[in-house]
């Protein structure tokens, strides 16, 4: 056998066995619906930082991000801001929901937002968002995992019969186990996708030749490249411009990463934790006190820094690798054609595009050197690819427990019922992202995009509830319905479905270089605060309040630092505004011309060294916002929790003061 078949296969059923233990051990410490559901709240701290991040960062960052980067340039590598980001959600919402969660005993999201807004409909719709959010973001991980080992067994497995094998494992230990055994097998997928970055990173940097080998190649590159942006730099060191006046966002000119498009698939990456699975992760916990060292330590100190500098080195430096043909041609004392061989395989790339296969190209190269590492690099793959998917299919199953069975047709439910009815959730759940990811490979991608631009439009929900009692039942659900449509609407699946329609819609894919979330979230937004502003109730203010006073009595800041707040919003929004925004563009040449590479000031491209000082500056933003201003700090005050389970009470039931 191949030694790196074998070394493959080695790790895969080490990596399992650690699985299917937790899996085992889950099952036989969930002895209620909360410890399967919620693991008892009980998640421990280091294994929640860790949980937490893998939960975050999928095999989409391990397998597609880099691959982009090569595409596109550096000026998609500001997608790497979602280190901080993603978890700039958690620290907006997530001590306030677990306040709240504690407090009035949810299990699911959507116990939480019924009861606060006294809504069915808002129960539905949050499961809904779970639902169409977890199965294609599910299918595209799996589908990945099953591309993977098709490369790296040179054939022998192919794509579907991978993924179906893959899937099976990630089945077994998420329906045995519940939320536990996924924390506690996430601890290991976290290390294990850093790990995984950082070594193909050196890998590519190996085979470049070093940091000057590097330089020299990306001062080519941009010499060479013929698609400039509207000043006339590079699109692989410059970003286009603020905005595009264009009606399609895939025909800007320079490329499509403006500083407003950036800024708005930044917001839809924060979907990730807004969306209802990880209001159930919040719950998970038995304190607030993991939450500050995740969001500020490992994601957007520990994951930012390894996304700046060591995914950018593998995306960019393809070109130097043999990727890029033309310039290769072009430039052939610049390239180390190592993945030239791999990408005239015509059975590999009729699977994926090039820049899919980068990653699983650059893994391959260590086969004839050193098959373990292959070995050891595909499992760090396969768990970056399942520690996503593993979460949402078991919050997703807790959901349909809870929200509709529970809720609707089984009232009465005894905990081994619930469990029961989780594991098929996850079952369904598991089977439909099988299904979609392999009868719509060609859309699947596009699918993967929408969930978390949907995801996203879950933020005017969690504000009513965390911050702002203005804002109404009738608002919120209305304000959520217009922004999935205007998402869809601005999407792929919306111009397929126009076009099957026989309609022209006047615009394309993100019209005006804005993402599908930020026409989302306008429309919801707008219309959560102008309908609430028209249906305000007394009776149902009062209700709202009851949860306020609670979080204004647990949550406030102490008259010491009412004075920093003002400061907490110019900082916050300054940077959004500059690191990930239309300010962005001053970044193209601030340290440096970018047709001059003698001109760069820290031998990089200025673009990059922008990336890399906002993300210093972000790190720092998130430490005092999550610390300084007790955002996902422990409350001074003890919650003393008023009910276990909030689905053995009414809804109608008024809530004490």
């Amino acid at each position: 056998m191949d030694p790196k078949i074998m070394w493959l296969f080695i790790f895969v059923a080490l990596y399992w066995s650690y699985c299917i233990f937790w899996g085992i051990k889950g099952a036989l410490s969930s002895r209620t619906a909360s410890d399967y559901f919620i693991a008892g709240r009980s998640i421990s701290l280091w294994v929640f930082v860790l949980a937490a991040t893998a939960t975050s960062f999928s095999g989409w960052t391990f397998m597609g991000h880099p691959g982009l980067i090569y595409r596109d340039g550096l000026q998609y590598a500001y997608a790497s801001f979602y280190a901080i980001t993603i978890p700039f959600t958690g620290v907006l919402f997530l001590k306030r929901q677990w306040m709240i969660g504690k407090r009035f005993g949810y299990v699911t999201p959507g116990e939480m937002f019924a009861d606060y807004f006294k809504s069915d409909t808002l129960r539905i719709l949050v499961v809904l968002v779970a639902l169409i959010f977890s199965i294609p973001y599910l299918g595209v991980q799996l589908r990945a995992s099953g591309f993977l080992f098709n490369v790296l067994t040179d054939g022998m497995l192919g794509v579907e019969v991978g993924m179906w094998l893959l899937s099976a494992v990630v089945l077994i230990y998420v329906a045995s186990g519940g939320l536990r055994a996924v924390a506690y097998v996430d601890t290991m997928q976290a290390i294990l996708l850093a790990l995984g970055i950082v070594i193909i990173g050196i890998i590519a940097m190996y085979y470049i030749g070093g940091f000057t080998e590097l330089n020299k190649g990306i001062a080519a590159l941009s010499q060479f490249d013929d698609k400039r942006t509207p000043d006339g730099y590079s699109s692989y060191i410059a970003v286009p411009g603020v905005i595009q006046f264009i009606s399609d966002g895939t025909k800007s000119i320079g490329g499509m990463w403006t500083g407003i498009m950036i800024l708005t698939y930044m917001f839809a990456l924060m979907g990730i934790q807004s969306a209802p699975a990880f209001t159930m992760w919040a719950f998970s916990n038995n304190s607030p006190k993991p939450f500050a060292p995740q969001q500020v330590w490992a994601s957007s100190f520990i994951i930012g820094f390894i996304l700046m500098v060591f995914t950018a080195i593998q995306g960019i430096g393809g070109h130097f690798l043999g990727a890029n043909l033309a310039f290769m041609n072009a430039h052939p004392e610049l390239v180390n054609n190592v993945l030239g061989p791999i990408f005239n395989n015509q059975d590999i790339m009729q699977q994926s595009s090039k820049e899919g296969a980068l990653v699983p190209a650059l893994i391959h190269l260590m086969a004839g050197s050193a098959p373990w590492l292959v070995g050891l690099l595909s499992v760090c793959a396969l768990a970056a690819m399942q520690s996503t998917g593993s979460a949402y299919m078991s919050t997703a199953g807790g959901m349909l427990t809870r929200d509709l069975l529970k809720r609707y047709l089984m009232p009465n439910a005894t905990h081994a019922q619930q469990k029961f009815w989780g594991r098929i959730g996850v079952v369904v759940i598991v089977l439909a992202a099988l299904v979609v990811a392999t009868t719509a490979t060609d859309a699947l991608v596009l699918l993967g995009g929408l969930a978390v631009a949907y995801g996203f439009q879950m933020f005017p929900a969690l504000i009513a509830i965390c911050f702002w009692p203005f804002l109404t039942r009738a608002g919120v659900v209305i304000g959520l319905v217009a922004g999935l449509i205007a998402v869809t609407m601005t999407e792929s699946i919306g111009m397929s479905l126009f076009a099957w329609l026989g309609i022209d819609p006047l615009w394309g894919r993100w019209p005006l270089t804005i993402h599908s979330a930020g026409w989302g979230i306008l429309f919801n937004l707008t219309l959560a605060i102008g309908v609430s502003a028209l249906t305000q109730d007394s009776k149902e203010l009062e209700h709202r309040m009851t949860f306020h006073r609670f979080l204004r009595e647990h949550a406030s800041l102490p008259e010491s630092k009412k004075g920093l707040v003002p400061i907490a919003w110019i900082i916050t929004l300054a940077w959004f505004f500059f690191g990930i925004g239309p300010g962005a563009v001053i970044g193209n040449w601030i340290f440096g011309n970018p047709n001059d590479p003698s001109s760069w000031l820290f031998g990089i491209p200025s673009i990059w060294a922008w990336q890399l000082l906002f993300w210093a500056l972000g790190v720092a933003m998130m430490w005092f916002l999550a610390y300084k201003m007790e955002m996902s700090t422990v409350p001074s005050r003890e919650i003393q929790a008023l009910q276990e389970d909030i689905g053995d009470i009414r809804l109608d039931v008024e809530r004490p003061s």
